[in-house]
């Protein structure tokens, strides 16, 4: 069985933080303000995988009130969500993702995000499509304030 499953996720931007996204570090001088590293882009993936699962969303999963996700690289908390499925007997198969940030440049970051993210999921790097964009200066990713991440996904399944 083929399911689909959609992700969002949004953090605001602040001085003295670290910017990872797709479990890649990108230097720049605003970083997100979050309870684990804030990887907008791959709680995203994690929330599709999980919707298209039929599982509770990441929060429910490692939420934030728990100190033991203080700080928590998202790229392996990603990979426990893989685990999670793998027991479900479902696997990702392809990824499509929108970046939306104004600033900064994501472009050059684009393929080791791929890599990174095509490694967790344990599919092809040709089966995962990340995007950056802009937001013409409109809303919180416009000005500078937040980055977000959008996630359409397809897994197979023996289940219902």
């Amino acid at each position: 069985m083929i399911r689909v499953g959609i992700g969002y996720d949004i953090h605001r931007l602040a001085q003295g933080k670290p910017l990872v996204l797709g479990g890649v570090a990108i230097p720049y001088e605003l970083g997100f303000v979050a309870h684990s590293d804030g990887d907008v882009l791959c709680h995203a993936i994690a929330d599709a995988l999980l919707g298209a699962a039929g599982l509770p969303n990441i929060g429910v999963l490692f939420p934030d009130t728990d100190p033991a996700f203080k700080d928590a690289d998202s790229l392996k908390l990603l990979s426990k969500v893989v685990d999670v499925l793998k027991e479900k007997r479902s696997i990702p198969v392809q990824l499509d993702a929108n970046i939306i940030a104004q600033r900064p440049k994501i472009q050059p970051y684009i393929q080791a995000m791929r890599t990174k993210i095509a490694q967790c999921l344990h599919i092809p790097v040709e089966s995962v499509s990340v995007k950056p964009r802009t937001n013409e200066e409109v809303g919180p990713e416009g000005r500078g304030e937040a980055i977000s991440a959008q996630v359409v996904l397809l897994i197979t399944t023996e289940g219902p």
